[in-house]
């Protein structure tokens, strides 16, 4: 049975759909946001990005990369007792002939209708973001390390 955060934390990746994704740029950090799909199992997030980017640069040079997904803030009340997650992982490119570049491209326009003109640009690239682990915050005092297994089971439950 999965503990509450790591439902929470499921739930969270699932129901968010815009990311702050860090990446590793000439030795220092590079914080940008990107929009990402989710695998249904939460392996992987499917990320389609921009070569003219700078983070996409980096993760092509170093697949190391961080993710941070938040409930947006409404202005109201404490923001530190939003929830939020940050996980640790790596973003390697989906190559078109990939078998899994075609299921990758389903799930992101199934999440992202809209952006179909973009997969007919040339300088677009496809990433799986694989989490090797993770922090989940869910408010004031509620914090918990969330592994990929954990996420895994609580994907399964909220089934």
């Amino acid at each position: 049975m999965p503990s509450e955060l790591a439902l929470e934390a499921a739930r969270l990746l699932r129901e968010e759909r815009w990311a702050a994704l860090a990446t590793l740029h000439e030795g220092g950090p590079l914080a940008s946001h990107v929009a990402y799909a989710p695998e249904q199992d939460l392996s992987a997030l499917v990320l389609h990005l921009s070569g003219l980017s700078a983070h996409t640069r980096d993760l092509l040079e170093d697949d190391r990369a961080s993710l941070a997904v938040g409930r947006p803030d409404s202005g109201a009340g404490d923001p530190q007792t939003l929830p939020r997650l940050t996980l640790t992982g790596r973003a390697g490119p989906l190559d078109e002939d990939d078998p899994a570049h075609g299921a990758a491209k389903a799930l992101y326009l199934a999440r992202f209708p809209d952006a179909g003109m973009r997969f007919t640009l040339p300088d677009f690239v496809l990433f799986r973001f694989v989490p090797d682990g993770g922090r989940f915050v869910g408010g004031f005092a509620r914090a918990a390390r969330v592994s990929p297994e954990q996420l895994a089971e609580a994907a399964r439950a909220l089934r």
